[in-house]
């Protein structure tokens, strides 16, 4: 086998991983709560919101961004239920910050093929 047609093979299967590397961030999209959600799951989905905002780490990023905990209660009082079910649906899905280790992984699938692709183009 040739020195070409061998670094030709190589390009493609590298080029292959690079792509098959590309994770998807796609996840589940709530959808809108019926009109007529009931006062109990309005409140159970207005709890959990004030859990949320009141841990210290949202409290301080809240406050730095000008919002007093009176003025986020008041928000949160005025929400549709609706938007207060939606709201809820999205703290569930959030993630810490950074990346997961599934993700870190991906991308270091893909970082070692593009390097990979840098030496074989480079002979």
């Amino acid at each position: 086998m040739s020195k070409r047609l061998s670094k030709s093979i190589l390009f493609f299967v590298v080029l292959l991983v690079a792509i098959a590397a590309v994770p998807v961030f796609a996840g589940p999209v709530p959808s809108k709560t019926a009109v007529n959600q009931s006062l109990d799951s309005r409140d159970a989905d207005l709890q959990v919101v004030r859990e949320v905002a009141s841990n210290e780490d949202i409290k301080a990023v809240l406050a730095a961004n000008g919002f007093t905990q009176a003025e986020v209660d008041q928000k949160l009082a005025q929400m549709s239920p609706q938007d207060l079910h939606q709201l809820r649906s999205n703290l569930e899905q959030l993630q810490p910050a950074g990346l997961t280790r599934q993700e870190w992984i991906w991308i270091s699938i893909g970082a070692i093929a593009a390097l990979l692709l840098v030496i074989v183009l480079a002979d």
